[in-house]
């Protein structure tokens, strides 16, 4: 049998095209299963805790589950725009309680005369904000990385909360903004649906605003956003503005729930928050995941510590779950298909 040189060429030609649509198939159905990984891990976590304990799914569980889940969600949604931008944001712990120092402060307490209710709640967002834009804004002008810009800006809050509290903890007495914590709506606490909406704002900004898109364009590719036109800068500022609004709303409603602040407050909201968004499947790397993916994150987190505390599982084993879960969550969210280097 001959083949002539035609049919050879044919044939060459025919297997590099054969060989780049393979990889693509293999790698959009690995996209696609990442994408829906995390929902199926809360799945089936909600059904085996269930069956180890038929307590998790009584009403009172849930409520509870919903209940712990507010402060982190609305942390992690604050946290999950700057993930995207492929940076990091470690002022979380001193944005939260200089938020909760400003509204204690302001509004009646047993330290001071001061009660401005309702616009010590508006002042201490507004605090909070303003480091987040700080951050940015640092971030941006020095060209220092989000990691050591944001770490300063941390202790620089924790340090002015701290001072500012007298190094103790000064309640909350003020009976309107503590109902955030004990009053509820269809049996759940103020506090969760502030919550879902603080959710539901971040879902607007994500998908329905330019600087949604403009973030996860720069998360994307920064350099690719740039040449389109994107101002790099002020979309960071914003997004670093952004979190540190969501880092105040958490702020508040950790001081109504504890009925006071104090320095340790925030203690852990970082390693929470950061769970959260890695474990529902947004990539650190940027331009990959969201706020719905955050929301799955969250629940995975809060079901699985309420699930060991129902089954009587030590705190030390706890931690050391939690850490392999962030391990595990990360070696998933990797794109294996497009990442080269590991540094």
């Amino acid at each position: 049998m001959t083949v002539n040189s035609e049919t050879m060429k044919s044939i060459l030609n025919m297997e590099p095209k054969t060989a780049m649509r393979s990889f693509w198939s293999r790698a959009g159905k690995a996209r696609r299963w990442r994408a829906f990984a995390p929902l199926g891990v809360l799945i089936v976590l909600c059904i085996l805790i269930a069956i180890a304990n038929p307590n998790f799914i009584e009403p009172r569980n849930l409520i509870r589950v919903a209940n712990s889940a507010a402060v982190p969600l609305t942390l992690a949604m604050g946290m999950t725009f700057i993930i995207l931008l492929g940076s990091i944001d470690l002022s979380v712990e001193g944005a939260m309680s200089v938020a909760a120092m400003v509204l204690v402060l302001l509004a009646t307490n047993d330290s001071n005369a001061n009660n401005y209710g309702w616009l010590a709640v508006v002042a201490a967002i507004a605090a909070s904000t303003v480091m987040g834009l700080a951050s940015g804004f640092l971030q941006t002008t020095l060209r220092i990385p989000s990691f050591m810009a944001t770490l300063g800006v941390w202790f620089i809050g924790l340090g002015f909360s701290v001072y500012m509290l007298g190094g103790s903890a000064v309640r909350l007495m003020d009976e309107n903004i503590r109902a955030l914590a004990l009053s509820r709506f269809l049996g759940f606490p103020l506090a969760v649906w502030i919550a879902l909406a603080a959710f539901a704002v971040a879902i607007v900004i994500q998908y329905h605003t330019r600087i949604g898109r403009h973030i996860m364009a720069i998360g994307g590719g920064e350099d690719v956003a740039e040449l389109s036109g994107i101002n790099l800068r002020r979309v960071r500022i914003i997004a670093f503005g952004l979190a540190g609004f969501f880092f105040g709303v958490a702020g508040v409603l950790a001081a109504a729930q504890l009925g006071q602040s104090n320095a340790v407050i925030a203690d852990g909201r970082l390693f929470a928050a950061v769970t959260a968004v890695v474990v529902g499947g947004t990539a650190l790397t940027g331009g990959e995941g969201g706020v719905l993916n955050t929301l799955v994150g969250v629940l995975i987190v809060t079901v699985l510590a309420n699930g060991m505390i129902l089954l009587g599982i030590s705190p030390y084993i706890q931690q050391t779950v939690q850490g392999l879960m962030i391990i595990a969550a990360v070696a998933l969210s990797l794109d294996r298909f497009n990442l080269k280097i590991v540094k």
